[in-house]
């Protein structure tokens, strides 16, 4: 039975003199979407300044997306080192969401016993609401970039960790008679037929996670921080400085994209597009 393999990204790129109708047809599909996606965003953009042109709108309250995009070239707002260690902590309390998020649920499979003590474990922690735990990180582990790093993580590894133990466990059963049956281990079993079955589910997670990551970092800048764009956002918040506040969430929207992009294209080049859970 096929399944999702590495390296099934390869036709991204097909050759073009071994081109055929459906993959043009993919590429026009890619390109029109593109287009759409481009095309809406900046229709915000000119239906933005067009509101703060008719209505006249104060600065304020809402500035022209001029002015908001002329803060990047304003020193005080301090944007490369901002943007340097919010990225750190999205993209570091991710990766950490990821690999505790995955090897639990490999031992989920693995071992019945653990699931059935740790799961509800995890199930009750997550309900916790992040705003309340980030004091209580703050106290354990102090001002800094490690404790937005353990906010973000502590909100998206919950998601990956149950849809990866979902597509583990979600397996043929004729598959892992036929695997026992030929006397194959259980890496054997784990390797050739859990984990590729189990690929869209992960990829599943990880978009969801890449989401709350981005969340959980502001979080963590938000309730003490010294650095950062929500860090940021709070100071500038004092003088009214809305243009400074909208560019510092269009960055974080921004770093948030790019991770998305980044899981996206994972997923393409490890599975097969029939197999992708949108």
């Amino acid at each position: 039975m096929p399944g999702p393999v590495a390296g099934a990204g390869l036709d991204l790129f097909p050759d073009a003199s071994n081109d055929d109708p459906a993959r043009a047809a993919a590429r026009r599909a890619f390109a029109v979407k593109a287009a759409t996606v481009v095309g809406v965003h900046l229709g915000v953009l000119a239906l933005w300044q067009l509101a703060v042109v008719l209505f006249a709108i104060p600065v304020f309250v809402l500035p022209s997306p001029r002015a908001t995009l002329a803060t990047l070239a304003q020193p005080h707002y301090s944007w490369l080192p901002n943007v340097s260690v919010t990225a750190l902590e999205i993209f570091g309390g991710y990766l950490l969401g990821v690999i505790v998020g995955v090897v639990g649920a490999v031992a989920f499979s693995w071992f019945r016993l653990v699931a059935a003590i740790l799961l509800p474990l995890f199930v009750t922690l997550n309900m916790v609401p992040k705003v309340a735990l980030g004091p209580l990180i703050i106290v354990w582990f102090s001002y800094g970039i490690v404790p937005n790093i353990l906010i973000a993580f502590s909100i998206c590894f919950f998601p990956i960790l149950l849809t990866t133990a979902r597509g583990l466990s979600e397996v043929d059963p004729d598959l892992l008679d036929l695997v026992r049956s030929l006397k194959g281990s259980r890496w054997q079993l784990f390797q050739k037929i859990q984990l590729p079955g189990a690929l869209p589910y992960l990829f599943s997670g990880m978009k969801v996670g890449a989401i709350l990551a981005v969340a959980g970092a502001t979080v963590g800048e938000f309730i003490a921080s010294e650095r950062g764009l929500g860090y940021l956002m709070i100071q500038v918040q004092a003088g009214l400085d809305t243009a400074g506040m909208l560019m510092a969430v269009i960055l974080l929207t921004l770093l948030g994209v790019a991770l998305y992009g980044l899981v996206l294209l994972l997923e393409r080049l490890v599975v097969v597009r029939d197999a992708r859970i949108q």
